[in-house]
């Protein structure tokens, strides 16, 4: 008999009540004890759904206060050592310490976790560090599910990829000098599962789906030899992508298991199957795991069968991957277009196809006839609906060759005309886009949505904080504003709205980092803009300025990225549908006088194909879907993107063909370690690294930030250099907002004096 399962279940709730319980304990609003509860509740929640759907083992281990990675790292007791906390007594307030920083220590580095825009908290490494043991949580989940009488599978982030997804601070020559002691760690928590009666661990292991060096394929072996003998069954995971190079590898792995992501990895199934062992289980990720479309339950099932042949009881039926993903559940959809909403499958939905699946393969065809012919009938629906195609689009598309795709002149050209037109000061400063979202935005913001609010009455409420949002930059003394985004619900969701070809959920939330969660668009049609979806907001902020102002735009990559996306066409196209769309909106902005357009691509290198060898294609694309945004201006229009928590060293070339007069890019986390490759590679325009954390609620001081910007001088020539936070504010209370940009705005002054005197002393 198949069995089924789940990497893992959304942890944030179907109406965020973790991401409110938690920020109600940062509040202080709300003690432990009702975060403590919030969290027990859920976790029984999802059990219960996967119990009820018909798992054959509900998750353990994928419910985290933050993150994934930082409860592993206080599982193991290996919390960076900065930090000075008692891995084996942390507190949950010293775990959000790590999270989020506080005035005596920065937060730890932030960055995307594989090609999803989820971000986890990355692990870092020191000759210090310890993995002798920490906190007890996962044991006490473990024993609180079983108490509710479930069957349980415990995931662990596997110890090849804890070492790998970290960064070596300082004491470590290579990260796999630290093995012995993260195995001896691991060989702890496992032991300690096994003696609780932990029948199965999943163990993930994703960076298998990477191109590995020869040092960290050999490293397996030994590492699972290590760690079998003292573990329940061991079922090993990867997903995100085919992992057909290492089938020998993991055919003679000692494990109980192994899952294979069957959607971005389909064709890897013939390699695997050669000489499987008859008694290691195959857990099949036919269901996708990173989007929301139903599943097609035939073409699923056809797969599986033959398996199912060969395999019987040893063949496990799962999602791709963790369902961390999408969103928890669709009944809460009451608003969505029913044409549409018979289209997609949540969290919820996911795992009944699942099950669905399991009892088809078992002999039981007729219990779940009617879910399969209603997964038929939308698939065919999909397949045929009229709203999917617009003509306007599809003509737009054949004639994309005489667009143009470039600027007139190079950026040595242009920037002489923008400096002549803008007139900036040495080392100008600016916001990257979104000031505080208070509590009243958003409240005027639910009542027009609910038709409380006339419309001219919500126009009058979003310009009156556009004002006090300029207001605020002129005070502080910043030399590039931007009217502060108070109209926007979120950079992709915004702009969706407002395109046909999307369509948005009201409830599905899926969790971005620790409290921040987004709610995804959807694609289901090509993408077209009606009209002008911001000109009127920039002219109106323009007009109260006599600075610069820039227009705010999202780019076409990251709209693409930052939503689901529709199935029945490459992404590429898709995405330059978007760019067209966008390109309009460019032109329009310059029509209005805005003479600074920044168009934001902090998903750029998250869209990255995990295999080097699928990079050359998407760099392609994703590079003309910009300049094709981007190109349609004169020279002296001063074109900006923003791009965020990513490693860009290995991508700068196609960076630089993006041919941005200014990039602005995170770096105050990672000490402008990720503006070094910028310096290597001579990058040619202008450059902005953020000078402070906009994630953690500390307010830097100027001299933290002269540092910082002292390092920066020494990679990126004094022309050329800008001063900004790492991100949007949006997330933030404006105390804090404007103490930390006061304080850039006086370090940027500071050096420009420094240089002032320098200057004149040679």
């Amino acid at each position: 008999m198949a069995k089924a399962h789940i990497l893992g279940f959304p942890r944030i709730g179907a109406q965020r009540e973790l991401k409110f319980a938690v920020e109600s304990y940062w509040r202080g609003d709300t003690g432990l004890t009702a975060l403590q509860e919030t969290g027990r509740a859920l976790r029984q929640r999802h059990w219960a759904i996967q119990a009820a759907a018909g798992l054959d083992y509900v998750s353990v281990g994928d419910f985290a206060w933050y993150d994934q990675v930082l409860n592993t790292l206080a599982l193991l007791g290996a919390v960076p050592t900065r930090f000075k906390f008692a891995p084996k007594k942390l507190t949950l307030a010293d775990y959000f310490t790590l999270a989020r920083g506080n005035p005596e220590h920065f937060a730890m580095e932030m960055t995307k976790w594989f090609d999803t825009n989820y971000h986890y908290l990355v692990p870092e490494f020191t000759a210090d560090i310890s993995f002798d043991g920490g906190v007890d949580w996962l044991f006490e989940e473990n024993a609180e599910a079983v108490a509710l009488g479930h069957a349980t599978k415990v995931t662990l982030v596997g110890p090849l990829s804890l070492l790998y997804l970290g960064k070596i601070k300082s004491g470590v020559t290579h990260k796999l000098d630290l093995l012995p002691k993260v195995i001896a760690g691991y060989q702890r928590v496992l032991q300690r599962l096994q003696e609780a009666g932990v029948e199965w661990v999943q163990i993930d292991e994703p960076i298998l789906a990477l191109d590995l060096d020869a040092t960290w394929r050999a490293a397996f072996a030994p590492t699972y030899q290590a760690l079998s003998p003292v573990a329940p069954k061991l079922l090993l995971a990867t997903y995100f992508d085919q992992v057909r190079e290492h089938n020998a590898l993991l055919r003679n792995l000692p494990v109980a298991g192994v899952h294979l992501d069957l959607v971005r990895g389909i064709g890897q199934l013939p390699a695997f199957l050669q000489d499987w062992p008859q008694d290691r289980v195959l857990s099949a990720g036919v269901i996708d795991g990173r989007n929301i479309w139903r599943a097609d339950l035939d073409s699923a099932l056809a797969l599986l069968q033959p398996l199912h042949a060969v395999l019987g009881e040893c063949l496990w039926v799962s999602a791709s991957c963790s369902l961390l993903h999408v969103p928890v559940d669709l009944a809460h959809e009451n608003k969505l277009d029913a044409e549409l909403k018979g289209w997609l499958a949540f969290a919820t939905q996911k795992v009944a196809e699942i099950t669905a699946l399991k009892r088809a393969l078992n002999g039981e065809e007729q219990a779940v006839q009617a879910q399969f012919t209603a997964a038929a009938l939308a698939v065919a629906a999909r397949k045929v609906a009229p709203r999917i195609h617009n003509p306007l689009v599809q003509k737009r598309l054949r004639q994309i060759d005489d667009i143009p795709a470039t600027r007139n002149n190079v950026f040595a050209d242009r920037i002489v005309k923008q400096q002549a037109r803008f007139n900036l000061p040495a080392f100008p400063t600016t916001n990257i886009g979104s000031f505080p979202q208070t509590t009243d935005i958003r409240q005027a913001r639910a009542q027009y949505k609910r038709g409380e609010m006339g419309h001219l009455d919500y126009l009058n409420r979003m310009r009156e904080e556009v004002r006090l949002v300029v207001q605020k930059q002129e005070d502080i003394g910043l030399d590039v504003l931007v009217h502060g985004e108070p109209e926007r619900n979120d950079m992709v969701e915004y702009f969706g709205e407002q395109l046909w070809g999307y369509a948005f959920t009201a409830n599905g939330w899926v969790q971005s980092y620790g409290s921040r969660c987004v709610k995804p668009p959807f694609i289901y049609g090509d993408v077209y803009r009606p009209e002008a979806m911001t000109v009127g907001w920039s002219e109106y902020a323009q007009s109260l300025t006599s600075k610069p102002m820039k227009g705010m735009l999202t780019g076409p990559v990251t709209m693409l990225q930052w939503s689901f996306v529709r199935d029945d066409q490459p992404r590429e196209q898709t995405a330059l549908q978007i760019a067209l769309a966008l390109r309009d909106e460019v032109v329009d902005l310059e029509k209005a006088g805005i003479g600074m357009i920044q168009i934001d691509e902090p998903a750029f290198r998250e869209g990255l194909p995990l295999k080097a060898a699928d990079w050359p294609h998407y760099l392609d694309w994703a590079v003309q879907a910009f300049r094709i945004t981007a190109s349609g201006v004169q020279d002296d229009t001063q074109i900006h993107t923003h791009m965020c928590y990513s490693e860009f060293n290995d991508i700068l070339p196609w960076i630089a063909a993006m041919d941005a007069d200014v990039i602005t890019i995170e770096t105050s986390r990672s000490d402008m370690e990720l503006l070094d490759g910028f310096g290597e590679f001579a990058y040619p325009n202008d450059i902005g690294p953020g000078v402070y954390d906009i994630h953690s609620p500390r307010v830097p001081k100027v001299e933290e930030m002269q540092r910082l910007l002292r390092k920066a001088r020494g990679v990126i020539p004094d022309q050329r250099l800008w001063v900004n936070p790492d991100c949007g504010l949006k997330t933030r209370g404006w105390p804090e907002t404007t103490a930390a940009l006061e304080n850039m705005v006086l370090a940027a002054r500071t050096l420009r004096a420094e240089v002032a005197r320098q200057e004149q002393a040679a």
